[in-house]
């Protein structure tokens, strides 16, 4: 991204962008060595440790950039909460799209803050790894991080010695992925992101009690779930929960005498007929459009073996290899075209984008911290050298008269 626009043309948009963080650092020095740090992340490549970065932004020691990320008074959840507030102006759009998704940070030692043996993606294996949990926005203007949470394992959250070498606060307590991404989803929506979709994959789709909290807060969303997630076809009868004429009166509802129980979304969608299937280009893959073949019915979810909310059954079959399905519950309303609930689907890609990106061009994964708070200054300053980057490259291409980024809700 740095080579396609060149930040040093854009050094005065940089700077107004940095004002609007003014308040987060309060004295000159903090303001000062967050714009050099930020300009470090965006100008090194490769390894981007405290020497390097001193390096590239004229400091003679590292000394200043660990001040920052240790020592300095400042906070990085006001600093994302701006972060948000500039993303509303340069990216908002009321069909947004929040995507949930986690990353891994492989890491040697055990000292670093919620470090331990655990499953990376980005490894593709159990690592000793950091995780982080993000949130990202997706609309017609681009792709950018909106939040961030440190995963810490329960092993780290039940560790009184732990915690307090890592300064991990005391109201910090275990939290799900699927938690994080609810809470981040409800902070966005509180500060007035407009959001009308939420996806994600498979770790999040399965969490009930995150797709009734995007429910709940009327959103919409198009969660991925696996093959064995239980649903029927139309809703069965039940029975009244309690009946006066037995000695011992149920507490709760039961389906019918005779209804057949749940089925899986694997087995509804092979029982489909050929004519139910649906091939669609969402968007723009590096080699081209992305075909897939798709189709959807309107079901009804189980939940504790009885019949839960209506939705949407969306399955996406490979066109090369029909055998590869990926399935997707959606709350959406009944009259909501297939075409639109694939490509929400199909953008979570978008995530992967910002990763890929925040790492490549933004050092998301180059730091070397071992506190809470340090780790949390670190991902912020990088989300917002993301940010910022993505509307240059929307002011750069407005002002060659080009398009805007490709993918299209």
């Amino acid at each position: 991204m740095d080579a396609e626009i060149g930040i040093d043309n854009w050094a005065d948009d940089f700077v107004a962008f940095h004002a609007l963080f003014a308040s987060v650092f309060g004295r000159r020095e903090g303001r000062e060595q967050a714009a050099k740090y930020m300009r470090g992340l965006m100008s090194v490549g490769g390894r981007r440790n405290a020497w390097q970065i001193a390096e590239a932004v004229g400091d003679k020691t590292p000394d200043a950039t660990q001040r920052l990320l240790y020592a300095t008074i400042w906070n990085a959840d006001t600093a994302r909460d701006i972060l948000e507030r500039f993303i509303v102006a340069a990216f908002g759009d009321e069909e947004g799209i929040g995507v949930a998704d986690e990353t891994g940070f492989i890491k040697e030692g055990k000292q670093s803050v919620g470090v331990q043996r655990q499953y990376s993606g980005t490894a593709g294996k159990i690592e000793n790894s950091q995780v982080g949990t993000f949130l990202t926005y997706a609309t017609t203007k681009g792709h950018v991080f909106l939040d961030r949470r440190l995963y810490l394992p329960q092993g780290w959250c039940a560790d009184p010695e732990r915690r307090a070498r890592a300064r991990i606060p005391d109201v910090v307590s275990f939290q799900t992925k699927p938690e994080q991404a609810l809470a981040m989803l409800e902070h966005a929506w509180e500060l007035g992101v407009p959001m009308r979709w939420v996806t994600g994959d498979e770790v999040y789709g399965d969490a009930t009690a995150l797709r009734d909290g995007v429910s709940a807060h009327r959103r919409l969303y198009v969660l991925a779930v696996p093959n064995n997630t239980l649903l029927w076809a139309t809703r069965p009868p039940e029975e009244e929960a309690r009946r006066e004429r037995e000695a011992r009166p149920r507490a709760k509802a039961q389906l019918a005498a005779g209804v057949l129980p749940a089925t899986t979304v694997l087995a509804l969608a092979l029982g489909w007929p050929d004519s139910k299937w649906q091939r669609l280009s969402i968007a723009d893959g590096s080699k081209g459009p992305r075909l897939y073949d798709w189709a959807y019915q309107r079901i009804v979810e189980s939940r504790d073996r009885l019949p839960g909310p209506d939705g949407w059954l969306i399955v996406r079959r490979s066109v090369s290899d029909p055998t590869e399905l990926a399935y997707f519950l959606s709350n959406a309303p009944a009259d909501t075209p297939l075409l639109k609930l694939a490509q929400v689907a199909g953008s979570r890609y978008t995530i992967e984008q910002c990763f890929e990106e925040g790492k490549g061009e933004t050092g998301l994964d180059e730091y070397e911290v071992r506190y809470w708070h340090s780790w949390y200054r670190h991902i912020t300053l990088s989300m917002m050298a993301h940010a910022w980057l993505a509307s240059v490259r929307n002011k750069a291409e407005a002002q060659k008269g080009g398009p805007s980024p490709s993918w299209q809700p």
